[in-house]
């Protein structure tokens, strides 16, 4: 059986650092370029998760300067 892994692109409350244990964080590149911010990796109630910040870590990129193409490519490479 494989495991479940799970992949969020979402906002600022997910930055929770009572929601994941054991997380740790990731740099990654795409053939679009970098995503938003890194990859935060670890585990929600025993589920390996992926998260990563769409507008980044200090809410510092607009929503028309997304990189939705290397947001969603950097959480599948992971």
């Amino acid at each position: 059986m494989k495991s479940v892994k799970i992949g969020i692109i979402g906002g600022s409350g997910m930055d929770d650092p009572q929601l994941m244990k054991d997380k740790n964080e990731k740099e990654v590149k795409t053939p679009y370029g970098k995503p938003t911010s890194p990859l935060t990796i670890g585990k929600i109630d025993g589920v390996t998760t992926v998260i990563l910040a769409r507008h980044g870590r200090e809410h510092s990129v607009y929503p028309t300067g997304v990189n939705y193409r290397a947001n969603f490519l950097g959480t599948l490479v992971s």
